[in-house]
C-alpha cells in the first residue's frame, strides 16, 4: 500500500471547504433567533434539501466507513440495509408522514402523547435521548477520528474527537437544523460523486470486467441473500429483522424524521423521503462493492473500518483526495450535529417547555443551545470506548436490535389499530425492554446466541402480542379521539391534485421496481 499523504492543494481544498461551512453556519446563525428556527430551520424546507439531508446524516458513520469495512469483512449482504431503508421511506410516506405534518409535532415522541399519554412520550424521549448520544453521536465522533488517523496517525484520537465534537457542538447550536441541513446537501452531492468515481477506479483495477472480480473474491461474498448460519446477516435476519432496524432509524428517530417536521407541507415532505429512498438504493453500486474490491486490491487490512479512508488515500487523485476527505469529515459532522440538534429538541420540548409553558421563543431557543452543548460534552467523553467493539456499524445496530423492538411495534400499533389503548403501548415499552435486557445479558455469556436481527424480529413480534393482549383485556380508548390519528386509506392519497410525474406514489413504485432488479441481480 502507498504511503498515505495529503498534498498542499489537498490540504487548501479542505481549507477552503470548512471555511465555507463555518460561513454557512454564521450566515445561517443570524437568522436563527426562535425555537422553531433552531429546531425545525421554520418549517421551511424543500423537497430537494430534505432528501439530500435525510441522506447525508445517514451517509457518515453507517455508510461509508461502516459499509464498506463490514463489506471487505463479510461480503455485500450488508447492504441490505440500504435497499430496506428505501422500501421504509415508503412506508413512512405512506403512513406516518400525512400525520407527522398535519399534526405540527415537533418531536416524534409528541405522537406518542397525542396517541397514548405522556408517560410513553418521556419513556420513548429518554430512550431517543440515549441512542442518539451514546450510539449515533458517539459512532459518528469515532468514525471521523478513524478518518484523521489514517492521514494524521500521530494524531491521538482522543483529541481529535475532542476537536470534532467541539466543531459540530458550536455549529449545530449557532445555526441550528437549517444550517445542518443547507451544508447537508454540499455534502451529499461531494460524497455521491467522490464515491462514484472511486468505485470507477476501483474498478478499473479489474479492467472493468466483473468476472475478474468475482474470481478475486469468494462466491458468496457478492451474494445479498445468505445462508441461516451465515455470521454476517442471514436471510431470515433480512426478512424480519433488518425491517425492525430499518423502520425505527427512518420513521421514528427524531434526529432522521426532524428533517420530514421541517418541510413546508406534506408533498414536499413524501418527496424528500422518495428521493432519500433513490439514492440509498444506489448505495450498493457506490458504497458496498468499493469494499468487496478492496479486498484485493489493498489486502491484510487489520482494521475493516478503515477500509474507505484508505481507498480515499490511495485510489482518488490529487485534489479529489482533498475534496472527498473535506466532504466526508463533513458528513461525519453531520451525523453528529444531527444528532445533537434532535437530541436537545427533545430535552428542550420534551421535558423543559411542558414545565415551563411561559416560556419565550427565545428562551427556548437559549436552553437548546446550552442543552447541545451539555450532550456534546457526554458523547465525546463516550466516544473513545467504541474501540472496544467489532466496527462501527454493528455497534450501531447491535443496540439498535435490543432497543427499538417495542418501539416499532407501538408506533405501527398506534397509527394502524384503533383499539390500541394507552396502557398497552406503556406496558409494550417496559415489558419490551425488559425481555430485552435479559436477552442481551443472555447473548454476552453465549447463553442465547441468535444473531442480533432475528434477535430484533423476535423481540417485535413479543412486542406486537403484549400491545395487543394489553389492549384487549384493558380499557378501551376514546373513539372520537382517535379519529384524527389513526390511518385512513385516504390518507396516502396525494395532499392534492398532481400530474403523474410528480405523485409520490409513481415515485415510489419505480424506487421498488429498483430496488427488485437489484436483489434479484444480486441474489
Amino acid at each position: 500500500m502507498a504511503e498515505i499523504s495529503l498534498s498542499n492543494l489537498d490540504f487548501a481544498i479542505i481549507i477552503g471547504y470548512f471555511m465555507l461551512i463555518i460561513g454557512i453556519g454564521v450566515w445561517v446563525s443570524r437568522r436563527t433567533n426562535t425555537g422553531e428556527d433552531l429546531f425545525l430551520a421554520g418549517r421551511t424546507l424543500g423537497w430537494g434539501v430534505i432528501g439530500f439531508s435525510l441522506f447525508a446524516s445517514n451517509i457518515s458513520s453507517t455508510t461509508l466507513i461502516g459499509l464498506s469495512g463490514d463489506a471487505y469483512r463479510t461480503g455485500i449482504s450488508v447492504a441490505n440495509y440500504e435497499w430496506m431503508a428505501a422500501i421504509v421511506l415508503i412506508l413512512m410516506a405512506v403512513f406516518f408522514i400525512p400525520y407527522y405534518i398535519k399534526s405540527s409535532i415537533t418531536t416524534i415522541p409528541e405522537f406518542l402523547e397525542n396517541r397514548f399519554d405522556s408517560r410513553s412520550r418521556k419513556y420513548f424521549s429518554v430512550i431517543t435521548i440515549f441512542l442518539s448520544i451514546v450510539i449515533d453521536t458517539a459512532g459518528g465522533l469515532y468514525a471521523g477520528a478513524l478518518v484523521v488517523q489514517v492521514f494524521f496517525p500521530e494524531v491521538n484520537i482522543w483529541y481529535t474527537i475532542i476537536c470534532l465534537g467541539v466543531f459540530a457542538g458550536l455549529y449545530t447550536a449557532a445555526g441550528g437544523l437549517k444550517a445542518v441541513v443547507y451544508t447537508d446537501v454540499l455534502q451529499a452531492v461531494i460524497l455521491l460523486s467522490g464515491s462514484s468515481f472511486l468505485t470507477y477506479l476501483m474498478f478499473s483495477n479489474f479492467d472493468f470486467s466483473w468476472s475478474s472480480l468475482v474470481s478475486t473474491v469468494p462466491e458468496d461474498q457478492l451474494s445479498v441473500i445468505r445462508p441461516l448460519d451465515d455470521e454476517a446477516l442471514p436471510w431470515l435476519g433480512t426478512l424480519i429483522g433488518v425491517p425492525v432496524l430499518g423502520f425505527y432509524y427512518w420513521a421514528t428517530n427524531q434526529y432522521i424524521v426532524q428533517r420530514v417536521l421541517g418541510a413546508k407541507d406534506i408533498k414536499n415532505a413524501r418527496w424528500g423521503a422518495m428521493l432519500g429512498g433513490f439514492l440509498k438504493v444506489a448505495a450498493l453500486g457506490i458504497m458496498v462493492l468499493p469494499g468487496v474490491m478492496a479486498i484485493s486490491v489493498f489486502p491484510g487490512l487489520d482494521d475493516p473500518d478503515m477500509v474507505f479512508p484508505t481507498m480515499v488515500a490511495n485510489v482518488l487523485p490529487i485534489g479529489i483526495t482533498g475534496l472527498v476527505l473535506a466532504g466526508l469529515i463533513s458528513a461525519i459532522l453531520s451525523s453528529i450535529d444531527s444528532t445533537l440538534n434532535s437530541s436537545s429538541t427533545l430535552i428542550t420540548m420534551d421535558f423543559v417547555k411542558p414545565k415551563n409553558p411561559n416560556l419565550t421563543s427565545r428562551d427556548v431557543a437559549k436552553i437548546g443551545r446550552w442543552t447541545t452543548i451539555i450532550l456534546m460534552v457526554i458523547a465525546v467523553l463516550w466516544a473513545p470506548n467504541i474501540v472496544h467493539f467489532e466496527g462501527i456499524f454493528r455497534y450501531i445496530q447491535q443496540a439498535f436490535s435490543f432497543i427499538v423492538p417495542p418501539v416499532v411495534a407501538i408506533f405501527f400499533m398506534g397509527i394502524l389499530w384503533e383499539r390500541g389503548s394507552r396502557n398497552a403501548a406503556f406496558w409494550t415499552l417496559v415489558i419490551g425492554h425488559s425481555v430485552s435486557f435479559i436477552m442481551f445479558l443472555l447473548s454476552i455469556f453465549d447463553v442465547f446466541a441468535l444473531h442480533f436481527t432475528i434477535t430484533a424480529g423476535l423481540l417485535t413480534a413479543f412486542s406486537f402480542i403484549v400491545f395487543y393482549l394489553v389492549s384487549i383485556f384493558g380499557e378501551a380508548p376514546d373513539h372520537e379521539s382517535m379519529d384524527a390519528i389513526i390511518w385512513k386509506p385516504k390518507d396516502a392519497l396525494p395532499s392534492e391534485p398532481l400530474p403523474w410525474y410528480k405523485d409520490y406514489r409513481f415515485h415510489s413504485v419505480v424506487i421498488l421496481i429498483m430496488t427488485a432488479a437489484l436483489v434479484i441481480t444480486f441474489w
